[in-house]
């Protein structure tokens, strides 16, 4: 059966390639030194083959790479072709690994129930997110909502893709900010929404369950990888990428593409809820 590649695979080959270049040796040299094909240590490097813990071992060796690098490069191998895998909840590798999906995705599909997804919050609306989190010290929540507002980069970056928001209406009344904060955060979206390859619709709160029951979610699509979908459960981020459960993510976001307002429509409601609901709201607050 010909081997698919996934993203794990994919940042293990850059992983290797990282360490290879800082030994100063090329793929070339690599290959006659160890023994190799020039295409193995090729496939190796792009995630078009299962790589064997022990072939990792060779190259570390060869590279005398130990320590941290070392656990974590064994790791990975370990972790590539298994169906689907975890991350702690909240932790640096839970963002650092979803942020990477996101940057090389050719086309993603994301549906949120309560919050708006981090590519296209403000930097206010952000902060008050993270800050929620008690957990959270403060240097670090500002080194988080840094984070946030470069993942605006992916949108224009050359080869750009496609991204489609689903935002259940519920999203756009909750106040999880100021006002002012969700006022300026609505019409940052309606100024996403009018890009071409940004496509923002609402699911309103009349179409009930239909369409809701699943939960957020965001499926992300690559050019020669297979498709990953992403959740978010209590305690870890959980990254699934067997066919039989992206055929079930599609279908759910057939049926949100089916149920949610057009994109005209939904920027019609998102303009109205900025003007009217969160203006409506700095008004009373500022009445004496």
């Amino acid at each position: 059966m010909e081997h698919v590649p996934t993203v794990r695979g994919r940042q293990l080959g850059e992983g290797l390639r990282a360490v290879i270049e800082e030994a100063g040796l090329t793929g070339k040299q690599l290959a006659r030194e160890l023994g190799w094909s020039q295409s193995e240590v090729s496939r190796m490097l792009t995630g078009n083959r299962r790589v064997k813990e022990i072939e990792v071992a060779k190259v570390l060796g060869r590279c005398r790479v130990t320590g941290a690098d070392e656990e974590r490069l064994l790791k990975l191998c370990e972790e590539a072709n298994k169906p689907g895998w975890y991350v702690r909840h909240h932790s640096a590798p839970a963002l650092t690994t979803f942020i990477d999906h996101e940057d090389k995705a050719t086309a993603l599909y994301d549906y949120q129930t309560m919050l708006l997804p981090g590519s296209i919050q403000t930097g206010d609306y952000a902060r008050a997110v993270i800050s929620q989190n008690a957990d959270i010290p403060a240097d670090v929540a500002d080194s988080r909502v840094a984070m946030q507002l470069a993942r605006s980069g992916i949108f224009t970056r050359p080869g750009a893709a496609e991204f489609h928001y689903f935002l259940h209406e519920f999203v756009l009344h909750l106040p999880v900010a100021a006002p002012q904060v969700m006022s300026d955060q609505l019409h940052h979206l309606l100024r996403l929404s009018v890009r071409s390859n940004i496509s923002i619709r609402v699911l309103p709160i009349r179409a009930g369950l239909r369409a809701g029951v699943i939960g957020s979610f965001t499926l992300m699509e690559f050019d020669g990888i297979r498709p990953v979908a992403y959740k978010e459960a209590d305690t870890a981020e959980i990254f699934l990428d067997e066919p039989k459960e992206i055929a079930t993510y599609r279908k759910f976001i057939g049926s949100l593409v089916q149920t949610a307002l057009s994109e005209a429509q939904s920027r019609d409601l998102i303009g109205s809820l900025a003007v009217e609901l969160y203006q409506a709201r700095e008004e009373r607050d500022e009445d004496p």
